[in-house]
Parts: C-alpha cells; sequence; structure tokens
C-alpha cells in the first residue's frame, strides 16, 4: 500500500527484522521502502506482490549476475505485511524470508518499522507464556488446536483466577496469526509490566473461515465455529485454567472476519460475553443489543484508510443508546496488522475494568 514518494530515496537500508537467519534481504529503509534480492538466474520474469492477497507488485530487474533486485516505486504503510514472489507466472515465497500464515497460504513477511513501535517490542520485562492445548470437539470429530496466553504472573498463586478474551484472526488466517503476525504476547507483556492493565489470559482458536472464500463471507455459516467455541473450547479452558468463569470476565473481538464471527456469536450468546470488539470488523448498533445490561463494553477501531467515519458514529449511536461505547482510528494505515497491534493495545486497557 504505497504513500506518496519522496523526492529521493534514502541509502541507509537494513535487513528486515523477519528475515530468515544470515539473510541480507529484503531491506527496508528509514522512509518505509523495501528492498527485494532474488537469485533466479534462469528465470525471464520476477515480481513482488505485496499485500493481503498479493495486491499490487514491484517489478525486479535482473543483473549480468543473474540476480533480480527492485525497490518499492513508494514507502509502504508501517508494520507488517505478507508478500510473495511470481517467477515466470509461478508463485513462490522469497526464501530470504521468514513465512506467516495469510491469505489461506505460508506468506513471506516483511515489518516496516513503525514510528510507535515501542509498544510490541521486545522488552527486558516478565514474560507470559503461548501454549498450545488440543482440546477435543464433538462436533467436528476430532480435536481442535487453539493458543492460550497466560500473564508472567500466571500460576505462582494458584487460588488466583483470571479473566479470558477469546481473540479471532481474520479470514486467510489461522490461530498462529495473533502470536505471529499480532505479536499479541508482548503488547500484553509490556501492557502488564507498565501496570496499564490487570492481567488476563488471550485465547486464539482456528474461526473455520477458510472455506469461505474471498469476497464470499456473506456465506459463512457461524453455527458450525459457534458450537466449537461456546460448547467446546471454552467449558476446555475453564475447566483446565484459572479462568473466572462468568460472562462478566469473558470478552470476544476479532479482526476483520474474525469480527463479523465476533459480532455474530456475541448476538446470539448474551449470556457468555460481557465485551465485544470488532478490529476492522464491522459495527453494532444499538438495535441489535438485546440486552444492554450485559454488555460492558463495545470496542470498534479501523484504519484511517478504512471505515474510520462509520466506526466513529457508530460508537456515538451506542453511547447514546447507554452502552459503554469506545471507537479507535489507527491513524496512517489500512485493513493490516498495524491497525489490529494498535487496537489491541488500546482495546486491553478497556478491557474488565
Amino acid at each position: 500500500m504505497a504513500q506518496t514518494a519522496p523526492a529521493e530515496v534514502k541509502e541507509d537500508f537494513k535487513p528486515s527484522t523477519l528475515n530468515q537467519p544470515g539473510k541480507e534481504y529484503p531491506m527496508v529503509n528509514s522512509q518505509g521502502y523495501a528492498r527485494f534480492r532474488v537469485e533466479a538466474p534462469q528465470a525471464q520474469s520476477v515480481v513482488v506482490s505485496l499485500g493481503l492477497g498479493g495486491r499490487g507488485g514491484t517489478k525486479l530487474t535482473k543483473g549480468a549476475d543473474g540476480v533480480w533486485t527492485g525497490t518499492t516505486e513508494g514507502p509502504m504503510d508501517e508494520g507488517f505485511h505478507y508478500y510473495h514472489l511470481t517467477v515466470d507466472g509461478g508463485v513462490f515465497n522469497d526464501p530470504g524470508a521468514l513465512n506467516y500464515y495469510g491469505s489461506t497460504r505460508w506468506e513471506s513477511g516483511i515489518e516496516i518499522p513503525a514510528h510507535d513501535q515501542d509498544f510490541y517490542a521486545l522488552k527486558d520485562v516478565p514474560h507470559g507464556n503461548v501454549q498450545q492445548i488440543l482440546f477435543p470437539s464433538p462436533s467436528t470429530k476430532t480435536s481442535r488446536r487453539a493458543f492460550v496466553y497466560t500473564p508472567p504472573t500466571y500460576g505462582k498463586n494458584k487460588n488466583k483466577r483470571y479473566p479470558v478474551l477469546y481473540l479471532q484472526h481474520g479470514w486467510g488466517e489461522d490461530e498462529t496469526a495473533w502470536s505471529n503476525q499480532g505479536c499479541a504476547h508482548l503488547i500484553m507483556d509490556n501492557l502488564i509490566a507498565a501496570g496499564k492493565i490487570q492481567p488476563f489470559i488471550i485465547v486464539m482458536t482456528y474461526g473455520m473461515t477458510n472455506d469461505v472464500r474471498m469476497g464470499g463471507m456473506r456465506n459463512f455459516s457461524i453455527n458450525a465455529f459457534q458450537t466449537v467455541l461456546v460448547d467446546e473450547l471454552i467449558p476446555y479452558v475453564d475447566a483446565n485454567f484459572n479462568t473466572i468463569a462468568d460472562q462478566a470476565h469473558r470478552a470476544m473481538a476479532g479482526l476483520s472476519m474474525g469480527g463479523m464471527e465476533t459480532k455474530s456469536i456475541t448476538l446470539n450468546k448474551p449470556e457468555v460475553f460481557s465485551h465485544y470488539g470488532l478490529l476492522s470488523g464491522g459495527t453494532y448498533s444499538s438495535a441489535e443489543i438485546k440486552d444492554k445490561a450485559k454488555v460492558k463494553l463495545i470496542f470498534l477501531s479501523c484504519g484511517s484508510k478504512e471505515n474510520a467515519a462509520g466506526v466513529k458514529s457508530a460508537a456515538e449511536e451506542l453511547k447514546g443508546a447507554g452502552i459503554n461505547a469506545v471507537s479507535y482510528v489507527s491513524e496512517g494505515t489500512a485493513h493490516e496488522f498495524l491497525t489490529w497491534r494498535r487496537s489491541l493495545y488500546q482495546m486491553a486497557q478497556l478491557l474488565f475494568k
């Protein structure tokens, strides 16, 4: 998602922080440009496609040594971006970059340093734990996977119990996204260390969204995933972790299609969740809330390049109806992970007050 290009590209490029060990490329500079280098001496064409679904492209130029190089035409938005290579019509990942699950496949990832990256930086603070669990799912006749973030203090006092946020990924992603792309655990660690939030648990599972092709979300039925989440995962988490197992201490939020799932399930099951969050995932209206007394918080967010006006007006309408609603707009971002990292940072400070 290129912005207006400055007159001159600064030659202060450094390796992306998401590169494979020992790999110099891809590189990024202080203005947000990205530069790529691909060894493909027999290729006739190499294009770098950046962003969810590979929209846009940077054509690389072949040198006499058979190495292809190129720089984006303009600076990228700050934060994380998926990308892949198209080599002579075939789609490949960049061997220089780490891979992240998005667009229903493992994609290469690149990080454009953000001016406010401190809130999701790896710091010398007490760290929580992200563990994989396998929970029984009779409805799908298998065991399903989830990742559970427990805060640094978890387990030190055996009698202490914690609220829980069920946090959903977007279309094309899976239960690894909020940790790998979203830095959710680092955001939580830093907030807890700064004394800005009371610790809580986060549970991240696969939202069963990828059976729906992009653009066909209106055909997605929430029923199967609602059964997995409400009837199978939540009872398992409450039985195996020190949770406060009641509606007042349970939240659900999601980004993009995960927000759509959140809206459907919270409206269907107001007795299960009290805090709702839609991150680039639509809005609520007060008419949709059946029992306003059951809702402790509605958090609505998006990037400034998205439907910012709609998010703000929806929050105002909810507040006018007596519902605790908060809107947040991430400045300078679109439908991308810096929007959602910032949204989690803001929302976490409002949950379970």
